[in-house]
């Protein structure tokens, strides 16, 4: 029997990368409220994401599908998503002697500082390539 996820909407935000987020049965690309919580199904359920934008390459290429676990460990290297200036990123997760950073692997992004871990909301724990079972790759 399939894994059955929840479907998302598409947003683009200011930083030009896509924010993706749920919105039942359909898709559509249309703006969302700045301060989006995450999906009711997010409480302790995985979710699944599109990669869109070169924020996280080589790791990570467009068109290719996240899971997050909500209630995933966040330490310091995890891919993580984030709720961080008034949007949705995923990073990874680094620290420094200043403290903790949200870290784009592709180096024409900058590193942005995190004054805590409460924005995190979830731990990415596997990506896959639509249509490619044999391209999926774990990170927990």
């Amino acid at each position: 029997m399939p894994l059955r996820l929840p479907t998302f909407l598409a947003m683009q935000t200011p930083s030009a990368h896509t924010t993706t987020l749920p919105t039942g049965a359909e898709t559509h690309s249309q703006p969302v409220a700045n301060n989006m919580a995450l999906p009711d199904c997010a409480g302790g359920e995985s979710f699944a994401l599109m990669v869109h934008g070169q924020s996280m390459v080589p790791e990570f290429q467009e068109g290719e599908i996240i899971l997050i676990e909500p209630e995933g460990l966040a330490k310091e290297g995890a891919y993580v998503l984030a709720w961080h200036q008034d949007e949705w990123t995923f990073r990874q997760l680094l620290r420094n002697t200043e403290g903790w950073l949200l870290h784009a692997l592709n180096p024409a992004f900058a590193d942005e500082k995190l004054a805590d871990l409460s924005a995190i909301k979830g731990v990415i724990i596997q990506k896959a390539l639509p249509g490619r079972r044999r391209a999926s790759k774990f990170y927990v």
